[in-house]
């Protein structure tokens, strides 16, 4: 039997997944060169990973 597909759009793949990706790809290479804030240093490695991660994500979701 065919279960129908629960259809979620938050779930979609779209725009707004890989801007966010992106966007916290970005954010942590930008914390990572930066020379005036040890705490954003900290943390930008954890930044970038997720920003991956979400990618990853991102373009594996189904089309709209």
């Amino acid at each position: 039997m065919n279960q129908p597909k629960i259809s979620l759009p938050w779930w979609q793949r779209g725009v707004l997944w890989e801007r966010v990706s992106a966007s916290l790809l970005g954010a942590g290479l930008v914390m990572l060169m930066q020379s005036w804030s040890l705490d954003l240093f900290s943390y930008s490695f954890t930044v970038v990973l997720v920003g991956v991660v979400l990618f990853s994500l991102a373009v594996k979701l189904p089309q709209d």
